[in-house]
């Protein structure tokens, strides 16, 4: 797989010296599939080379994160964008089950959900969740957002490599 380098610009123009060769592997845990393909459409307008993995359920989404079944070749995920309400496993279990996980918790999970309910912004902060963020409904207040997340948690944010 060829490789590539960007040259992220922090706050203020200012260049960010911690530039990446390989892709950033993103996990996208949501049931809509008009949220991916804007998910999708806005990480390919990025600046941030990435590899952008779906999954529909909960259910799904814990066996991508810890490589079993059909997705044993799977890349460990660099960050989780997590949706709360998904069938089979809600996006709360998945958050549960990744940072009680010692082989998982210090995957940063920015949970990107339709909900503005407070007891769900608590509810996802007392079980760790790294950010909160509530989908905006037009398509270019969407796009923004995920370019933020880009922006902030790829080209800004300092994570352990594993």
């Amino acid at each position: 797989m060829p490789t590539a380098t960007y040259r992220p610009v922090g706050p203020e123009g200012a260049l960010v010296t911690d530039q990446r060769t390989q892709p950033i592997e993103i996990l996208l845990a949501e049931d809509n599939p008009g949220d991916v393909k804007l998910t999708r459409k806005a990480f390919e307008n990025g600046n941030v080379l990435n590899n952008l993995h779906v999954v529909e359920d909960g259910v799904e989404a814990m066996k991508f994160l810890r490589q079993e079944g059909e997705y044993t070749d799977e890349p460990r995920p660099d960050l989780v964008l997590l949706d709360l309400n998904m069938p089979r496993k809600d996006g709360k279990e998945v958050l549960e089950d990744v940072k009680s996980d010692p082989e998982l918790r210090r995957i940063p999970v920015v949970v990107l959900t339709s909900s503005s309910a407070e007891e769900d912004v608590v509810k996802s902060y007392d079980l760790h969740a790294n950010a909160y963020l509530t989908k905006p409904v037009d398509f270019g207040g969407f796009i923004d957002v995920v370019e933020r997340i880009e922006d902030f948690w790829l080209t800004v944010v300092k994570t352990p490599s594993e």
